[in-house]
């Protein structure tokens, strides 16, 4: 499997791995040395690999002008790799990182699958769904390109977040409450600059029963971390969380970008949410993404141009105060999950294998 550098491509991935690993598969992971900073979490048993990738999104002009050459040698060496320990099947999860193993397999006529986790495919995904045998979709409906045919999957949630599925919610009240504040590596600093603010402002008696698990990116962190304590807030602010999922499942509210993965977890576990989705993602999938557990009444949305921390304080005390909304919005959000999501995408990876897929994922 090919996985980009972000969580929203390497949760799923790591999903899949731990299911197939369990169904007695090797699996090798290939991706970047920013994906490779979410390898932690993965099975020992998982063999990473770093491949050369670039993407045309960062960096100066000249910067751009070696981009094919770095894919190239990436395809390069997936190919030499892919022909002398020929893979079942190759699945990728998006990002540019993929791009080589994807190429690699095509020019081998391996069989190939890509998950796409967004309501709006990204850039690599969307050009190599009509080039290989099956599609699975996390969000559904997923804007894919003409005469692409998809199977929803839903996204894979990790073992961890599964073991707590629709864990008992706590609703709020007159005791201690958590709020678990996730922003992902993109999406983190908007967040940093308006929640402590938004929780300052909340009424003295809501926010004294406030604990914060505030997830902000290195170079916000200190900063984050002197507003919540000169405001009397007490508040865990860290660059990343690797016990998400019990901090999740443990939280009254969580307020969150609306990325894939993100979404996934929050529906999974169950939990009344607050999202504000990355106005710069690409085709504005963030907000796709959070659809349904806005239509479902699970969550309430807030596009970054409406987000102060005013509006952002007024929306957490609406929910923090009334216990038996957040409940039911607890339980719709557990509604928008797919269980099972992880085992449709381990079932179509070994119908691939076996060449009972044609093409288009039927």
């Amino acid at each position: 499997m090919a996985a980009g550098g972000t969580g929203g491509h390497m949760f799923p991935a790591q999903a899949l791995a731990e299911a197939m690993l369990a169904r007695g598969w090797q699996v090798t992971l290939t991706t970047d040395p920013r994906g490779a900073r979410y390898t932690g979490g993965f099975p020992h048993s998982v063999r990473v690999e770093r491949i050369a990738s670039a993407t045309f999104a960062r960096g100066g002009a000249l910067a751009k002008l070696g981009v094919p050459l770095r894919i190239a040698g990436g395809v390069a060496g997936a190919w030499a790799r892919m022909r002398r320990d020929r893979p079942d099947v190759v699945a990728g999860f998006g990002g540019y990182p993929t791009i080589p193993a994807l190429v690699a397999a095509e020019l081998l006529r391996l069989p190939r699958l890509v998950h796409e986790q967004n309501g709006v495919p990204g850039e690599v995904n969307r050009r190599f769904a009509p080039r290989v045998e099956a599609v699975a979709c996390g969000t559904w409906p997923t804007e894919l390109p003409a005469g692409v045919e998809a199977v929803h999957t839903g996204n894979p949630v990790r073992a961890s977040v599964a073991e707590r599925a629709g864990a008992p919610y706590i609703p709020p009240g007159d005791y201690p409450m958590s709020l678990l504040v996730i922003g992902g590596s993109q999406g983190a600093r908007i967040l940093s600059d308006t929640v402590p603010g938004a929780v300052a402002r909340l009424p003295a008696a809501l926010r004294a029963n406030l604990r914060v698990a505030h997830q902000a990116r290195e170079e916000d962190r200190a900063r984050v971390a002197a507003f919540y304590a000169e405001h009397g807030i007490a508040a865990e602010v860290a660059p990343f969380f690797r016990d998400v999922p019990r901090r999740m499942s443990e939280a009254q509210l969580v307020v969150s970008r609306a990325g894939a993965s993100s979404i996934a977890d929050i529906a999974t576990i169950g939990r009344p949410a607050i999202l504000i989705p990355l106005a710069s993602a690409a085709g504005d999938h963030q907000t796709a993404n959070a659809r349904g557990l806005t239509e479902a009444g699970a969550a309430i949305r807030i596009p970054e141009s409406k987000l102060t921390a005013e509006s952002l304080a007024e929306q957490i005390a609406a929910v923090l105060r009334h216990p038996e909304g957040a409940q039911r919005m607890a339980a719709a959000a557990q509604g928008c999950a797919v269980p099972d999501a992880t085992e449709r995408l381990a079932r179509m990876v070994e119908r691939l294998a076996e060449g009972r897929i044609t093409e288009g994922g039927a």
